[in-house]
């Protein structure tokens, strides 16, 4: 049993990380249960402060990934259409033939969308299509930092596991 619960908590510890770049999958939240699921494995140390706060900045950094772009393109001078563009083109980004399209799409769906609400102004466009394009970088980089640190947890974990059993 307690293989299997490894097997499934590595799983969504790996999901969530690839769910940090991929906005369709909750990362840092999939990567927490993989660490959740790792204090049912029996020989594992219980830490409940270490489940606790990770669960809180877990919880803190999922409100960020939507504050952190929005804030992003506000800072740049734009509007909620840009924002809704940001959201829409990360969306279209992944189905997107393109390489790299998720990273693309935020940058070309804020821009439509700031062109939509002044399709005269197509600098502030451009400019809070940056604003737009460098909150997502940063909050995507924010849930990898903490999907990577779990896996680290993991890791550490695990081999101190096998090392008491071995």
């Amino acid at each position: 049993m307690e293989y299997f619960l490894l097997i499934i908590s590595l799983l969504l510890i790996v999901v969530g990380l690839f769910g940090s770049f991929l906005p369709v999958l909750p990362g840092p939240p999939i990567s927490w249960l993989g660490i959740l699921l790792l204090y049912f494995v029996p020989g594992i140390e219980m830490d409940y402060w270490f489940l606790g706060i990770s669960l809180f900045v877990t919880l803190t950094l999922v409100i960020l990934d939507y504050v952190i772009p929005a804030q992003g393109t506000k800072k740049f001078g734009g509007t909620k259409y840009g924002v809704w563009g940001t959201n829409i083109g990360l969306v279209v980004g992944i189905f997107a033939p393109i390489p790299l399209g998720f990273i693309i799409g935020p940058f070309v769906g804020a821009f439509v969308g700031e062109l939509i609400y002044n399709s005269k102004d197509v600098n502030r466009a451009a400019k809070a299509a940056t604003g737009s394009f460098v909150g997502f970088l940063l909050s995507s980089f924010l849930k990898f930092v903490l999907c990577a640190a779990f896996l680290g947890y993991f890791i550490h974990m695990v081999i101190k596991y096998w090392t008491i059993w071995f």
